[in-house]
């Protein structure tokens, strides 16, 4: 499952950033590393972007970004 599809209020795990060269260099530099947990606070009203929250502060990320990262949701 990719970041895109994780639904609001849920959490789950960062398995891998893809994306190449300076997208993927961005993402891991937001914080956006493997084995950290990434909960989905809200959506945009059209959608695009995601309000997330992860390492103790809030992330705006558009989708086309949150494509590229590869997560396993958090059993609750």
């Amino acid at each position: 499952m990719t970041l895109d599809q994780l639904p609001i209020g849920k959490s789950g795990r960062i398995a891998a950033v893809g994306g190449q060269g300076a997208l993927r260099h961005r993402l891991l530099d937001m914080g956006l590393t493997p084995r950290t947990m990434v909960t989905v606070v809200k959506v945009a009203p059209m959608g695009d972007p995601l309000e997330l929250r992860l390492r103790g502060y809030l992330l705006t990320l558009r989708l086309e970004d949150a494509r590229n990262i590869t997560i396993e949701e958090e059993a609750q």
